[in-house]
Formats: C-alpha cells, structure tokens, sequence
C-alpha cells in the first residue's frame, strides 16, 4: 500500500466513495433514512463507550470507532442526497469551531499561536464563553442538554451546568458523606435502585422527572436574580 493511501485525506476519501457507492447499488442501504439509522447511532455509542470502560483493547477500539464514523459519513450523505449539506461541509465546520473555541491555540485566521501559559481553568471558561457568544439566543443553562440522556447523566449534566451558571437550588447533597471513589458511589445508587424496585418505583423515571422540576425551578429562580438585578439598578 502506498504512503499516499494511508494518508488520513486518502482514507477518508475511500470510505465516503464506498457509502456512495452503497447508497446507490445495495438495497438494504439504500433505503436507510435519518429515522432508521437513529437506533444505531444509539447502539454503536454504547457499544464503543463499553470498550472505552472495558479493558485495553486498541483492536475492538478502533472497530467501534469506526462504526461510530460510519454513522456520521451515512447521515451526511443522506443530506448530500437531499442537496443540503456535503460531509467535507461537517468537517470544515468542525475544523472552524476547534479553531475559534481554542483562541490559546489559533489565532483567528488558524494559524498557529506561540505557546500560552493559559490555564485549564481559562480554556474551559474561554470555551464556554465562545459558545455561548455563538448562541445569544440561548438563555437556558440547560438548552443544548439532550432531553433523552439517561436519567443520570441529565441529572449530573444539569448540576454542572447550573452550578457552571453561578448558582445552583436546594442544598448540596449530604446523604452519603464521605464518598472518595466512584465504586462507592455506584454501591451507594445500586442500593438506592434495590429500594425504588422494591416500592415498585421506576428510578429511572423518578429521576428524570426530578430533573425537570429541578431545571424548571432554576429557571424560575435565574429569572427572580435577573428581576431583583434589574430593580436594584432602578
């Protein structure tokens, strides 16, 4: 094999033909659509995150890795088809938001920047800054959570971005003190499941509608701060 075709460019290149060449000559994928591929973009998410826990596996690791690209190259080449977008189109606008999300790195034009002494705590504050700058319209903390998370992970992604946001509601969480490992925490929450199962609760439902009443009541306290703020200043 060449040098040429191991080049990332090259690669990449091959592997869109072959989406484009499938989308027009096999059946079973040229009928694929958004709505059918949605279960497996899940599938394969999970599939590569259990890798990711699992033990060193740098084979497995790069198959799911792979899968989970072909997801991304299969959408964009729906969207190719409808005369939207194009996949070099992902990726340059990916490239674009790296750069300008990473101002300790890039200048504005891309180019490369002198090392900077910045600070982990300054880039993920310059982060957040620019993207929020590239959003105005967004107001929520909470608006680009996905709804459909897993109840836990909305609820530890709704905290952290409250708290993110220079507030929080309700007291913080003493019920486990003393918690210095994520094992002991999962004993913690399986016990927690253990109770809810044996009520005939559904902990996963219970959760998500906690998370809900939790960001709808942060809403309702940011926009109390903001009235208070404006009548201070009157």
């Amino acid at each position: 094999m060449s040098v040429a075709a191991r080049t990332p460019g090259a690669a990449f290149e091959r592997l869109v033909e072959v989406i484009g060449l499938l989308r027009e000559r096999c059946p079973w994928m040229g009928e694929l659509t958004h709505e059918s591929l949605a279960e497996y973009l899940v599938e394969e998410c999970y599939e590569l995150l259990e890798v990711i826990e699992g033990p060193d596996n740098a084979d497995e690791l790069r198959a799911e890795l792979g899968d989970v690209l072909l997801q991304v190259v299969l959408h964009a080449r729906l969207q190719e088809e409808r005369g939207s977008f194009r996949i070099t189109d992902v990726v340059e606008g990916l490239t674009a938001k790296m750069i300008r999300r990473n101002s300790h790195v890039f200048t504005t034009e891309g180019e490369l920047k002198p090392e900077a002494g910045a600070t982990i705590q300054e880039i993920e504050a310059e982060w957040h800054r620019r993207k929020r700058a590239e959003k105005p319209e967004a107001t929520s903390p909470f608006e680009s959570i996905p709804a459909h998370l897993p109840a836990l992970a909305l609820a530890a992604k709704s905290v952290t971005r409250a708290r993110r946001d220079g507030g929080h509601i309700g007291t913080p969480a003493t019920a486990a003190p003393g918690l210095t490992s994520e094992e002991e925490l999962g004993s913690v929450l399986l016990d927690l499941v253990h109770g809810a199962v044996d009520s005939g609760l559904d902990p996963e439902r219970a959760l998500r509608l906690a998370v809900r009443r939790y960001q709808d009541e942060y809403a309702g306290a940011a926009l109390r701060r903001e009235s208070g703020n404006v009548t201070d200043a009157h």
